[in-house]
């Protein structure tokens, strides 16, 4: 599967006193990565959800290693690196428009229902399951 990176030009708003972007605002851009990635795999979230499926961040960690300012175009890969069928885990590089790291970092989720229930994919969306299980980079348990 051929997936483009995400990526997200830094906004004014984005940066600190300091002049240089927030520390929260990489953990939205993430979140705005993941979700690009779920809708290139064919798993868009909001097709998810109508199938009454969620899924919250259990944790999230980003380590900082060069700073992004104003402006910067941040180049985010994602890669699926653990699944079960009902958590997963995605990590995150983030790049300068210098091809310089900047940050990485992951998150960890879990899949549930609209009561709020873990689901199993497997199981309940096995289409879902496949895509998820062909992208899993890492086997370790979770």
């Amino acid at each position: 599967m051929n997936i483009k990176p995400y990526q997200h030009i830094a906004k004014y708003y984005e940066t600190d006193q300091m002049a240089i972007i927030h520390h929260s605002n990489y953990i939205r851009w993430f979140e705005e990565a993941r979700i690009d990635y779920l809708k290139q795999i064919g798993l868009p979230y909001d097709i998810m959800e109508a199938n009454g499926i969620i899924s919250p961040v259990l944790e999230i960690s980003c380590q900082y290693i060069k700073m992004m300012k104003f402006e910067d175009i941040a180049t985010i890969h994602v890669e699926f690196k653990k699944y079960t069928g009902v958590k997963f885990e995605i990590a995150y590089e983030i790049y300068n428009q210098h091809q310089e790291l900047c940050t990485t970092g992951y998150s960890k989720h879990c899949f549930l229902n609209k009561d709020n229930k873990p689901i199993s994919l497997k199981r309940s969306f096995p289409q879902y399951h496949e895509i998820l299980s062909s992208l899993v980079t890492d086997n370790k348990e979770m």
